[in-house]
């Protein structure tokens, strides 16, 4: 029903009609698919599964960001393949939470009247990219664009310390996350690396029975916490198991119409999932001006709007995906829903072991849900996140149609905001006592300490950053103590030769 109590108009009414998925595996470096080609295999796929010609009257396209080739207005290229020429046609940044955008925007687009089908999709040839360029093999794809400038990721958005310390990329940031929520929730280090270990060995469970997935293998959360040769740290507590594995192949699609579209269209009325809504917010790009990494306030306003939408209890999800680049992403977001250990956290697989096609894992996510509740179940979410814990986003999905219309104002900023505290000011010199706020340890490809790297509130609370050196034994078998959270922690501050701050273990 519509907020005047008549009937929502199907034809403002947004629903998901088909998805198609695409896993390329050449035996040969050249036979690999490019992304273009891997984007157009899966809107082909997701056309079929609708049942219905649709590629053709596709007036709203987006396309994912990717980065293992580089072209020209991607996106018009797609359109022309597959015989399309939509008003809106769009290739966007980069952010993980991307492709759950993209599909929330494209249903309030249809919800507006300005569509009636519309397209999302994303790829990546990452592995075949990165065996070619090893190989020194000329690649037989659509040419590289080197006049178009590549995305701005990491670096261009961090302080320049955070730089020097090493601590500005996905891999080195996250753990810093890691490290101060469970100190909060009052967990031993050793507590939560073994929910860590726990949580990714559901996802890979998930991912070896998940027909699209690139690892499929099971794993116990001691073999995915354990470092080992094959299993290196990368930076603690994470190692080569509780990462993002981009080196994948790989192109998804999602198919939105209007409700009255799809059955004009004759679509099956099995294959149509209705999108009911959902939420946005982000914080700060550079993480070192946020006020606190105990929590986001824009994750918890993001799942607690979705939470609404599903009547005010996460609980009545049937199915979730929820965001895995590192584990401390999920083990955030389970706590704001109010979800215990014994819920899945994901249709999909997760970024270790599904695979890491860069931005657009969560297309992929989308598709699994789709057929997760084509199968069973009524109430779906889906919770992207980009950046370092930075931009959130999520959709919710239903097998049942909406009681009213769908809103236009989805941001939960507003809310996310009014809970934000004094935020530190960081500084680059310091001295005195610092505490610390969190922390992570950086590891070389062979297994050897580059460096600590802590976050420090100093004795007139400001922020800085203090490394520990490889050679500071004491200090860093402090980090490492699996009973005792370093977090908290009081010691030194000292300036180093090379002017970077230090902290040592008082």
């Amino acid at each position: 029903m519509a907020a005047n109590g008549s009937p929502v108009n199907e034809d403002r009414i947004p629903v998901i009609v088909g998805v198609g998925e695409i896993v390329d595996r050449p035996k040969e470096i050249v036979d690999g698919l490019e992304p273009l080609a891997l984007l157009e295999a899966a809107l082909k796929r997701a056309e079929a599964d609708s049942g219905a010609k649709l590629l053709g009257e596709i007036q709203s396209l987006d396309v994912v960001s990717f980065l293992s080739w580089r072209y020209r207005d991607p996106e018009k290229l797609l359109a022309a393949r597959i015989g399309a020429s939509p008003a809106h046609c769009y290739y966007g940044p980069v952010g993980g939470e991307t492709p759950i955008k993209y599909l929330h925007e494209a249903a309030k687009r249809i919800a507006r009247g300005e569509c009636s089908v519309a397209a999302v999709c994303g790829a990546e040839a990452q592995s075949t990219a990165t065996k070619a360029e090893r190989a020194g093999v000329k690649l037989p794809w659509t040419p590289f664009a080197d006049d178009v400038e590549a995305p701005k990721r990491n670096a261009a958005f961090q302080k320049p310390m955070a730089i020097k310390m090493g601590v500005f990329q996905p891999i080195t940031v996250y753990p810093l996350y890691d490290s101060a929520t469970s100190a909060h929730w009052g967990q031993t280090p050793r507590e939560a690396l073994a929910e860590s270990g726990e949580l990714w060995s559901t996802y890979a469970a998930v991912a070896a029975e998940n027909p699209n997935s690139w690892l499929k293998k099971t794993f116990s959360p001691q073999e995915i916490t354990t470092p080992s040769p094959d299993n290196r740290l990368i930076a603690w507590p994470y190692t080569k198991l509780m990462v993002a594995n981009p080196s994948v192949n790989m192109g998804g699609a999602v198919l939105l119409t209007s409700l009255a579209k799809a059955r004009a269209a004759g679509v099956p009325e099995s294959r149509i999932l209705h999108v009911l809504g959902g939420a946005s917010a982000q914080e700060p790009v550079d993480y070192l001006d946020r006020d606190q990494f105990v929590e986001s306030h824009s994750q918890n306003a993001v799942l607690k709007a979705s939470i609404d939408l599903a009547g005010g209890d996460g609980r009545k999800f049937d199915a979730i995906e929820l965001y895995s680049c590192f584990p401390v992403v999920p083990k955030m977001a389970r706590r704001t829903l109010g979800l215990g250990p014994d819920v899945k956290p994901t249709v999909t697989g997760g970024l270790t072991f599904f695979g890491a096609p860069l931005n657009t894992y969560m297309t992929h996510a989308a598709c699994a849900m789709v057929r997760k509740l084509r199968e069973s179940g009524r109430l779906g979410l889906l919770y992207g996140q980009g950046g370092f814990v930075t931009k959130h986003h999520s959709l919710v999905l239903s097998r049942e149609a909406p009681q009213q219309a769908m809103a236009q104002d989805t941001s939960v900023q507003a809310e996310a905001d009014r809970h934000w505290r004094k935020v530190p000011e960081f500084v680059t010199e310091a001295s005195g006592k610092g505490k610390v706020e969190a922390f992570t340890v950086i590891y070389r490809g062979n297994g050897e300490i580059v460096h600590g790297a802590t976050m420090l509130r100093t004795e007139d609370d400001r922020r800085t950053l203090g490394r520990i050196p490889e050679s500071d034994v004491r200090t860093l078998a402090r980090l490492f103590d699996m009973d005792h959270t370093p977090v908290g922690a009081i010691g030194d501050i000292v300036t180093a030769a090379d002017g970077l701050p230090e902290w040592r273990v008082a």
